[in-house]
């Protein structure tokens, strides 16, 4: 004769589903990280993500093109970013909650990543003349767009927050 122990642990899984699903991993310059130090000669800098916002959507009036980084950066990284959640989903239903912890900011790692690497790689539209000879002007050689100091490519991070806040 067996004797069989059954343990119900449907209302402990589909907590941590629940909680999975009340999530969400946000890339970008959160306000902690939106300060930057400023340029020489510059008395109050606008903050990372202020430029950030700038090169995503370009500034007409300012005749800065966009330079879209964020999103496709982010897209560019869905098929590893989708294996992962579903990875997080799967050790959530497996009732192991660290896992699916761990998924996510594996997740966020991945589409920081991806940003940093857009920001990098481009391509993006030529620096003009204008800012070109600015650059030159304070000592910098570099003709990237986006790169100048480094400081907003380094600022590109992730969070994990409940849904909505």
């Amino acid at each position: 004769m067996s004797v069989t122990i059954t343990k119900d642990t449907v209302a402990e899984v589909l907590k941590q589903v629940r909680e999975l699903t009340h999530k969400e991993v946000l890339v970008g310059i959160p306000d902690a990280n939106a300060g930057r130090k400023p340029d020489e000669g510059e008395s109050v800098p606008i903050s990372n993500a202020e430029i950030g916002y700038l090169m995503e959507f370009g500034s007409p009036a300012a005749n800065i093109p966009a330079r879209a980084h964020l999103v496709p950066g982010v897209e560019d990284a869905l098929d590893p970013i989708t294996k992962r959640l579903r990875a997080g989903a799967k050790a959530a239903i497996d009732g192991k909650p660290r896992a699916a912890d761990q998924a996510m900011h594996a997740v966020g790692l991945t589409a920081q990543a991806s940003v940093q690497r857009k920001i990098t790689d481009g391509p993006f539209e030529p620096l003009s003349p204008k800012t070109l000879a600015k650059r030159r002007a304070r000592g910098r050689t570099g003709e990237k767009p986006l790169i100048d100091t480094g400081q907003y490519r380094r600022a590109i991070t992730y969070v994990i927050r409940p849904k909505g806040k």
